[in-house]
């Protein structure tokens, strides 16, 4: 089934939300878009006051500390995210990827080979119609460049590519720090014999039990995110406002700027270290930018600014209120989060802490298959197999393989630290370079997409990116304490990553060069010299002209082929979602006598494909459509949902044109169509009738001449004789005279993924009966 969101099912003017569905989206995106930034406290301090570092009596760094969690969370969250990058929307969407598709609409530096000018026409290609053009001179002056430096535009994606292997980095140990967080608070409910040997067994239980229940999908249980994640941060700054009223009523002073400098000032080298703990507060940040295509814009403000900002900032102040007056607690337990809960409070807050704790770790989950989907979409990460978990919401998917590894991952990190002074090490390096990436892809989104003066964009660099950078190189210091693990994760993935777009890239290179002459095939004659059988072939291609070199050397063996012949490219395009109206593109190879098509099916980074049945019914109606089209001339009346572009139309699903052909085939009731004196049918001869009965039903209106009719007729005939699905299956080596990188990466990686990898999309579900695969061999 092919979902998309409403905002993309209509060509009509997005309205303005009421205020009921704003505050209801923002309730909502407590539970999906909050959940890890709202469990931070059950860790920041700890990994903050490390053995190096000790409370005085004049709480000097306590108050240190407080500022510097006051400070970042404002700028950070509140400043960078709320009030800037989630305006840098793509269509609705955030993200890693959003940014850089963004980028490559405004200059051409899209990294996907296939590219069409057709696919700039595309209704969300030009956001509100805006010249994709810079104003100003030093912006025309940087497209340029990036257009004519190809090692700036393999930069620009390998820091794209960067920033998603560290979301997926972030995926394995944000589990296991939320988890393992929450569950240390049974270490002041028994002693220390006990507790050693039951915390790491009760977070590997939960985190089993979480990844094992990915397969039912969000949905099922998402009803409770918000009600658990709004109950966690009314139970944290309840019991804030309760410590500081206490404990020190005067803690609000320590917000002061003065107390960050005191603290690096007495600290020193230490206090600088400790960075890489204080930076934890700001883990999830980036999910209100990534997770912006569920929600709005308005919603996620809104739920940060009045609800999840002030009840970190209470349970912050509240923590170091009741730190500040206790110095004489046991070294052991001494700055965890559970230490200024009330006694009483402690087993209901255990429980609330877990299941906040499950909650973050499935948002940040499901931010992982997300990106991996995104990634996978524009070629850059291996096929797998994406299951849609919901019919009705949009983007819940699951990935088996993804989900499992990142399990094994989670209980290895969780089993292998035990402690989360080294979790939170490596989680805070993965979230910082996160957000490097996205401070370095928006200063070329405000000189390129936003038209903003090169001066804006430094001093946006400047800001954010200074103290991104400190946080940066504070969490690089604990490389030996834990940061390396997220080095050693995105190295891995970065490595796969790059080597699958390398190889596919020159296996498309391949193609272009080894394709077939159109000419050539023509010169064969109306029948081509071949035998032609009954049915529609559909050859698979990832070329958008010309021949692939597999139907040469599928004729060459076998001298027959179908009656209609399709040659299909089914490709993404930089924009996150397809109108259903714009969804093929339909043109005609040779005369009509040939009965040879080339259809492009394009499709958003974030769109769902359909599944074999509705697609081969959208596909043979997208070729009729194109049919009657040019059966009808320029006079004809087809409701505006067709374009001419050059050799190829534009053609949209049956659902984006009711007023259209319709196909009706056995399963469909006759009772549903319109009746016969307002439409017109073409039906397949007698003969075929007892195989399958297939008919295409048209408006009246729709005039067309008898040649157009006849090559509807023989359409109708091949669909009920059945679909062909051709492939080739490529055995890939690298070139003779190859360097060491490219035999390695050729010969040995792409070979190994491709080998071992998920069949394309469109083919999983495909019948072997129905499949014809076409070995070759491609030296690339």
């Amino acid at each position: 089934m092919d979902l998309e969101p409403a905002s993309h099912q209509n060509d009509r003017p997005k309205k303005r939300e009421p205020w009921r569905t704003v505050l209801t989206l923002a309730y909502q995106s407590l539970g999906v878009v909050y959940g890890d930034l709202s469990i931070s406290p059950l860790y920041v301090y700890k990994s903050t006051f490390t053995d190096s570092i000790r409370q005085s009596e004049t709480n000097e760094e306590i108050y240190g500390v407080l500022s510097f969690v006051f400070w970042t969370l404002t700028l950070v969250p509140l400043l960078k995210y709320v009030f800037i990058v989630l305006r840098a929307d793509d269509n609705g969407e955030g993200g890693t990827f959003a940014l850089y598709s963004l980028l490559c609409r405004h200059a051409r530096v899209n990294s996907l080979p296939n590219c069409q000018v057709a696919d700039e026409e595309l209704s969300e290609y030009k956001r509100d119609g805006a010249s994709l053009s810079p104003k100003s001179r030093f912006g025309r002056k940087l497209k340029s460049t990036l257009e004519s430096h190809g090692a700036l535009q393999k930069l620009l994606l390998v820091l794209a590519l960067i920033g998603a292997c560290m979301v997926i980095g972030d995926g394995v140990l944000t589990p296991a720090i939320s988890v393992f967080s929450a569950v240390s608070g049974l270490e002041l409910s028994m002693s220390e014999k006990h507790h050693k040997y039951l915390e790491v067994p009760v977070a590997c239980v939960i985190l089993i039990g979480l990844f094992a229940l990915q397969h039912y999908g969000t949905h099922r249980v998402g009803f409770l995110f918000a009600p658990v994640m709004t109950m966690w941060l009314l139970c944290i700054s309840a019991i804030g406002l309760y410590n500081i009223f206490s404990w020190n009523p005067h803690i609000y002073q320590a917000l002061s700027p003065r107390y960050m400098y005191i603290f690096l000032k007495k600290t020193r080298s230490r206090g600088w270290t400790s960075l890489g703990g204080i930076l934890l507060c700001i883990t999830g940040s980036e999910a209100m930018f990534a997770d912006l295509g569920h929600f709005s814009q308005l919603s996620i403000k809104i739920a940060f600014t009045f609800m999840v900002y002030p009840s970190l900032i209470l349970a912050y102040m509240g923590q170091a209120a009741y730190l500040s007056q206790h110095h004489n607690i046991e070294s052991k337990y001494k700055f965890g989060f559970y230490v200024s809960v009330p006694e009483k409070l402690r087993w209901p807050v255990l429980a609330i802490a877990v299941s906040a704790a499950v909650v973050g770790s499935q948002a940040i989950i499901t931010g992982t298959f997300s990106i991996i989907k995104q990634c996978s979409a524009l070629g850059c990460f291996p096929r797998v197999k994406i299951v849609h978990t919901s019919s009705k919401i949009h983007g819940q998917i699951y990935i088996p393989e993804i989900n499992w590894m990142l399990m094994m991952l989670c209980l290895a990190i969780t089993i292998g630290f035990r402690d989360t002074k080294h979790m939170g090490n490596a989680s805070g390096l993965a979230v910082i370079t996160v957000m490097l990436v996205t401070t370095c892809l928006m200063s070329l989104v405000i000189v390129l997409c936003w038209h903003q003066s090169v001066v804006v964009a430094a001093c946006f660099v400047l800001l954010f990116g200074t103290i991104e950078t400190l946080f940066f190189l504070a969490s690089l210091m604990k490389f030996f304490q834990g940061a390396w693990v997220p080095i050693a994760l995105s190295s891995i993935f970065l490595g796969v990553m790059y080597i699958w777009h390398y190889g596919t890239l020159k296996a498309y290179e391949h193609d272009l060069q080894n394709k077939v002459s159109i000419d050539w095939m023509l010169g064969l004659g109306p029948t081509l010299g071949i035998v032609r059988v009954r049915g529609i072939g559909l050859i698979h291609t990832e070329l958008v002209y010309g021949i692939p070199a597999i139907f040469s050397h599928l004729v060459t063996n076998l001298p027959a082929f179908h009656r209609v012949l399709v040659f299909l490219c089914i490709k993404s395009v930089p924009v996150p979602h397809v109108r259903h109206k714009e969804r093929f593109l339909v043109g005609r190879i040779g005369s009509r006598e040939h009965m040879i098509y080339r259809c492009i099916v394009r499709y958003g980074y974030r769109d769902v494909h359909k599944d074999d049945v509705e697609f081969e019914r959208d596909l043979v109606c997208s070729i009729a459509e194109f049919i009657c089209s040019q059966g009808m001339g320029a006079a004809a009346g087809n409701g505006g949902f067709l374009k001419e572009d050059g050799r190829m139309t534009v053609v949209g699903t049956c659902s984006s044109h009711p007023d259209g052909i319709q196909m009706s085939e056995d399963e469909k009731d006759p009772a549903e169509l319109p009746s016969s004196s307002e439409q017109n049918e073409i039906n397949s001869p007698p003969l075929a009738r007892a195989r399958k009965k297939v008919r295409f039903i048209m408006p009246e209106s729709l005039k067309m001449d008898p040649v157009a009719r006849e090559e509807l007729r023989e359409l109708t005939e091949a669909r009920e004789a059945g679909v062909a699905y051709i492939q080739g299956h490529y055995y890939v080596k690298a070139k003779r005279g190859s360097g060491l990188f490219r035999r390695l990466a050729i010969d040995l990686g792409y070979d190994f993924l491709r080998r071992n990898c998920r069949a394309q999309t469109h083919a999983v579900n495909v019948p072997h009966a129905c499949s014809i695969e076409v070995g070759m061999v491609c030296h690339i």
